[in-house]
């Protein structure tokens, strides 16, 4: 029997008028990287708040390894890793000196861990942290998220200013966390790096959860601007009728379109002719859940 770590039932949150998350039913299970996707404003980061037991709820319940957060939240915290999606840090601590302090607050962790994530992730913890950017101070909470090495990680958007090589480096840690029979519980608004870790996703938007499937079923659903440039006129037609292309142009050889899914059928249409160059563009998320489950609630 697959064990739930975390489970959402009817789980509602409004802040006076305002919607947070609506009735929200939702399982994570043991040992998956689980993706909580949806545009800035969707509901992502108050969910996380309630599970955390940051703020509570309207109404519904959450439980964390079958324990309620609200009433057992120390106990779930002990186990849990966690980056916010706004960092507040204590300015005039060095990184080590913050990093120590959090050690203590958790009896003690590895400390050769802890240097090695720094390494890795090219942390200097000998800097004060005012002096560091977003992306350096992103670090240290990432490396506060691993050292204690929890069994479960809820991360709010925490690729945000890591830049390419940085983020490769995150993507290995959620891997081996992976490995070890860890769960990740993984909020984004960026579909490749979703689709890059993530075993299952869940879609927010508006507050409402719209689907939870894997990622496999997703990439299917994936949406993509193409543009192909060939060293002559096409006809437009010969690309019509092609299954899951819409919004054909063909103008100074130059064919712009839209492409649900597999690109296959499009790739070998196009390979009659000559083809100078291709450029595949991801959509937005905004984009995608317009194309799939209508305008619904932008609020």
């Amino acid at each position: 029997m697959i064990e739930s770590v975390i489970r959402m039932q009817g789980l509602t949150k409004f802040y006076g008028k305002q919607r947070g998350v609506i009735d929200v039913d939702m399982e994570v299970q043991k040992g998956e990287v689980f993706g909580y996707l949806g545009p800035n404003g969707a509901g992502k980061t108050t969910t996380i708040r309630l599970l955390l037991d940051l703020i509570r709820p309207t109404r519904g319940k959450a439980t964390i390894f079958g324990l309620d957060v609200n009433e057992q939240g120390l106990e779930i915290r002990k186990r849990v890793g966690y980056i916010p999606g706004e960092l507040a840090m204590y300015e005039n601590m060095r990184g080590r000196d913050l990093l120590t302090y959090f050690a203590h607050l958790r009896d003690g962790v590895d400390w050769e861990f802890v240097e090695g994530m720094a390494k890795r992730l090219d942390c200097n913890l000998s800097q004060p942290i005012r002096s560091l950017s977003h992306g350096n101070k992103q670090k240290i909470a990432v490396i506060q998220a691993f050292m204690h090495r929890p069994e479960l990680l809820i991360l709010d958007e925490p690729t945000t200013g890591l830049d390419p090589f940085m983020q490769r480096e995150f993507y290995s840690l959620i891997a081996e966390a992976k490995e070890d029979g860890r769960t990740v519980f993984i909020s984004s608004h960026i579909l490749p790096e979703v689709e890059r870790m993530c075993d299952r996703v869940g879609i927010l938007r508006a507050g409402k959860l719209v689907t939870v499937e894997g990622v496999k079923a997703l990439k299917e659903r994936a949406l993509r601007h193409l543009e192909i440039h060939f060293a002559e006129q096409v006809p437009k037609d010969a690309f019509t009728g092609i299954t899951g292309i819409r919004d054909i142009t063909v103008e100074n050889g130059v064919m712009h379109c839209t492409v649900v899914g597999s690109l296959d059928a499009v790739i070998k249409a196009a390979s009659r002719f000559r083809v100078e160059n291709v450029i595949t563009q991801e959509p937005s998320l905004e984009e995608i859940f317009v194309s799939y489950y209508g305008e619904g609630d932008r609020t």
